[in-house]
């Protein structure tokens, strides 16, 4: 007994010992790394920003946001002048004497306002009331709420508010607003306020212009308008025979269903558009005389990606319409003219690919010029995406445009007159081909000039005429500056720099960017680090990568300046290095890049991700190739699932949030894009349920119950498969939750950063920390 007392005594003096040595992360270390997430770094940015409301004038103002609070800049091109939109002081008093209340020149209680059509007043909004600001009296009074605007074609404002907010789309003479009434198109009259039915065969799952296929979905019009007015080209889709997705509800009592139209990779029947024409004055509608096309765009696997019905062109005179009709395998382009009057369509030439089409990234490449009978045309026919001119009579090429190891990504203006292209490009910078620069060149293929030369990633906004824009550029770890440019690219004047000393002064530091070799070990790949403020170079720290593997998008985005990442650097801060890696098959490169697991989703970039990760261990010794965790959302948590499954002796821990770990089971156009008809590709061997047997580290899973971007069915598959192979898991759910966990995507923060800190550094977290993304003040409104 004596004996058995002392052994028992002794065992737990050992697990006590064992206890004390496990460190312990405390409340102190969490508020630390909170610091670095969201609007709680962001909002120690000053001077940031420009975001400039064009004028008719040419002028432009923006917000400027200070250390203080804000300020409304005015900005004349022409003079090269920037000074103050008014006096802030004057209209403050004037404010607190009008409403009794005290404001501070520096936090006005509004961040927008509209000039008077003489520009001698502004109206803004405040307290729920309107109020009229005399420029040169500094006498504010009473106003009236304007009238919403409906939003117009390719409008990228915010929308308007009301029962139509965002649902009316504006005729070029704003004179009539088409919107969807019954699965009908009909146009209101807008000084009158009469309303006229445009077409009446209109039924469930087969009306007119309706903005619903797979997870997008809305009572938004998706139309364009002629220039003249008078005729819209929109269409009737087609989803009477598409398959149903169902979620439920959690609640006190019974569910309630969620149905709707969601095809699959390998459904019979997909959504299809036919197309039409529609005269509005005389309502006619004239069918398009063609099959019905998929719905597909050149761009993405949304035909309303830019606001406005993609991949259609009118001409001037509103007698013809020019469009793409897209394969349902992406494979396949048809570039065609129709006749606005009969319906009669002539195919002009057509573009077929191996793999799969896209006409650029975040604008569509393609223009049709009526004047001189011709198409501007992207193609990655030589491997790199380029424009092309094409004889719209023949269909032949006339001349390659842009040409080189480098990319056009984006077609901002095209000059008919001057027959100049203007356009971002990226590749063109040595140190880093993702940054992106703002570039002409004449339809001929000449005087090619890059009009932001400075190294960086930049971003523009051109002037209405396109004669000015403004040009912001700045690196992962340099912050940006912000000058106006004339139209060849001289800068005007300077409007901002931003300052981050007060982010600085916390301890915050930007990510280091990096290089490595991909899984070829030739190639090139990019991407960021993220390191402890108090980095020991001594100690070995445990690895996170963070991932998103695309093929659409890559884990790093955007190449610009930002306060804040993810929760990136606050991970890091708890105790780790972490790394993201834009891998090959992420998009921006050249079209091989891209291609290299087209057909094979499931390779989602991580030879890349294992390769960097041990070629970055070897120079920074702090780097412990042991303790690997992974984690990703969406796209990211498919990646993540594969990666414990197929690679479980390089990741020990992963996080795998909201993953479509069957492409199956998610939406028709994004696997048959990128993998090919399910007829032609082997989406079984793709599954991660498949391969659950093999975990051996930790793993969390993650779903929202409501997601209908991508259904939580993709997680049940791999739980139910880990039960049936005995293997231990965690789950996370969100009952009425739908992609990104809306609410809850905090406590998902903090999940995530308790898992890591738990399982991969070894230590204990303060218990059910509760992280706090503070409002940047300088953004109250209506006070």
């Amino acid at each position: 007994m004596h004996k058995l007392f002392f052994a028992g005594i002794g065992f737990a003096l050992i697990v006590s010992a064992q206890a004390q040595q496990r460190n312990t992360l405390t409340t102190k270390d969490y508020d630390q790394a909170q610091r670095f997430v969201s609007t709680n770094a962001e909002q120690l940015v000053d001077h940031g920003s420009v975001r400039p409301n064009w004028l008719p004038s040419e002028r432009f103002w923006y917000r400027d946001l200070t250390a203080k609070g804000s300020e409304f800049i005015l900005v004349d091109p022409a003079k090269g002048t920037r000074s103050a939109a008014f006096d802030h002081q004057k209209l403050t008093s004037a404010l607190s004497a009008a409403t009794g209340k005290t404001y501070d020149a520096s936090m006005l209680p509004f961040q927008s306002f509209s000039f008077s059509p003489d520009a001698k007043s502004i109206s803004f909004q405040t307290g729920g009331k309107w109020w009229n600001y005399d420029l040169q009296s500094n006498q504010i009074t009473a106003g009236t709420a304007p009238k919403q605007p409906v939003q117009e074609a390719g409008d990228g404002g915010r929308p308007p508010r009301g029962e139509a907010a965002g649902l009316e789309v504006l005729s070029p003479d704003k004179k009539k607003a088409a919107y969807i009434k019954d699965y009908n198109l009909w146009v209101r009259d807008v000084p009158t306020g009469k309303q006229t039915q445009l077409t009446t065969d209109g039924i469930k799952d087969f009306g007119y212009a309706t903005d619903n296929a797979g997870w997008k979905s809305s009572d938004r019009a998706i139309l364009t308008w002629s220039p003249d007015s008078k005729k819209i080209a929109t269409f009737r889709q087609d989803q009477r025979n598409v398959s149903d997705m169902y979620l439920v509800t959690t609640n006190v009592g019974k569910p309630t269903l969620k149905q709707w139209k969601y095809p699959l990779p390998g459904d019979k029947d997909v959504a299809t558009i036919q197309r039409v024409i529609i005269e509005v004055d005389n309502p006619k509608v004239i069918q398009l005389q063609i099959p019905p096309d998929p719905h597909r765009a050149t761009l993405s696997d949304d035909i309303a990606s830019s606001g406005t019905f993609d991949d259609v062109n009118w001409n001037d005179d509103g007698s013809k319409l020019a469009f793409v009709s897209t394969s349902r395998d992406h494979k396949q382009e048809k570039i065609r003219l129709a006749d606005a009057a009969t319906g009669t369509v002539r195919e002009v030439f057509e573009e077929t690919v191996p793999t799969q089409y896209e006409s650029g990234w975040g604008a569509i490449n393609w223009r049709y010029l009526d004047k001189t009978n011709e198409f501007i045309w992207f193609s990655e026919r030589d491997n790199w995406g380029h424009l092309y001119l094409y004889d719209a009579s023949t269909g032949k090429v006339k001349n390659q445009i842009t040409k080189g190891d480098w990319l056009v990504t984006r077609l901002l203006k095209v000059d008919e007159k001057n027959r100049v292209l203007y356009f971002m490009a990226n590749g063109r910078q040595a140190v880093n081909p993702y940054f992106s620069q703002f570039c002409k060149v004449g339809f001929d293929g000449k005087n090619l000039t890059v009009l932001t030369p400075e190294e960086g990633n930049h971003q523009v906004s051109i002037s209405p005429s396109g004669a000015y824009f403004v040009d912001t550029y700045s690196k992962p770890d340099v912050p940006p500056v912000i000058v106006l440019r004339n139209k060849d690219g001289k800068i005007i004047t300077t409007l901002e720099k931003m300052d981050i000393s007060r982010l600085t002064a916390t301890g915050w530091q930007p990510p280091t960017p990096i290089t490595v070799k991909a899984h070829d070990g030739k190639t090139d790949i990019y991407g960021l680090m993220y390191k402890p403020t108090q980095l020991d170079p001594s100690k070995e720290y445990p690895i996170v990568n963070y991932i998103y593997p695309g093929p659409q998008g890559g884990s790093v985005g955007n190449w610009s300046f930002s306060a804040a990442r993810r929760d990136n650097q606050a991970l890091a801060e708890l105790g780790f290095i972490v790394v993201e890696i834009e891998g090959t098959s992420n998009p921006l490169r050249s079209k091989s890049f891209h291609d290299m697991s087209y057909g094979n989703m499931a390779e989602n970039t991580l030879p890349d991700q294992i390769g960097g990760i041990r070629q970055l261990a070897q120079k920074y010794t702090y780097m412990d190739t042991s303790r690997v965790g992974i984690w990703g959302h969406s796209g990211g948590g498919f990646a993540t699932a594969t990666a414990m499954f197929r690679h479980p002796d390089f990741f020990k821990v992963g996080i795998s949030e909201s993953g479509n770990h069957d492409n199956r089971n998610y939406e028709d156009d994004w696997g048959e894009r990128y993998n090919g008809l399910a007829a032609n590709s082997d989406y079984e061997a793709q599954a991660n349920q498949n391969y659950a047997k093999n975990l051996k580290g930790k793993l969390m899973l993650a779903h929202g119950m409501m997601d209908n971007n991508v259904p939580p069915y993709n997680t049940l598959l791999v739980v139910e498969a880990l039960e049936k192979a005995n293997k231990d898991y965690d789950l996370v759910i969100f009952p009425n939750s739908a992609h990104a966990f809306g609410s809850y995507s905090s406590y998902m923060m903090r999940r995530r950063w308790d898992y890591f800190v738990k399982n991969l550094l070894g230590a204990e977290p303060p218990k059910e920390y509760q992280i706090e993304l503070k409002p940047d003040p300088r953004n109250r409104v209506n006070q």
